[in-house]
């Protein structure tokens, strides 16, 4: 197994992205729906882009797309909590881990770029 799947950030970013998969599967709004997914999907994809370009300075350019989609992903389930299309206690554990994940993502970049 690479070092990527070994990477907690990576790990615990794609077990959100398919929680966000599972929990919009019967939402009926469509564009929301989709939004949502691919800013989710867009964090550990990024991850993985960023470790296969071999370089630190391309590393750190991935990750911090990555974080920039967490944080996308926030703004997008507090909206999605407030419009109703989200349930507000699986959003609030929603937002909770991707602001977790934004801070792993951070500590990454730190130590690649410090």
């Amino acid at each position: 197994m690479d070092a990527l799947h070994n990477l907690e950030v990576w790990k615990r970013s794609c077990r959100l992205c398919v929680d966000i998969y599972q929990h919009l599967a019967v939402c009926k709004e469509y564009g929301f729906r989709d939004q949502v997914t691919r800013s989710a999907l867009s964090i550990p994809s990024n991850i993985a882009e960023g470790y296969e370009r071999g370089s630190g300075k391309d590393c750190v350019r991935f990750l911090k797309i990555a974080k920039g989609s967490s944080g996308e992903l926030r703004t997008q389930l507090w909206i999605g909590i407030e419009a109703g299309f989200v349930d507000g206690e699986k959003g609030r554990t929603l937002v909770n881990e991707a602001e977790e994940i934004s801070r792993m993502l951070h500590g990454l970049i730190k130590y690649y770029h410090p």
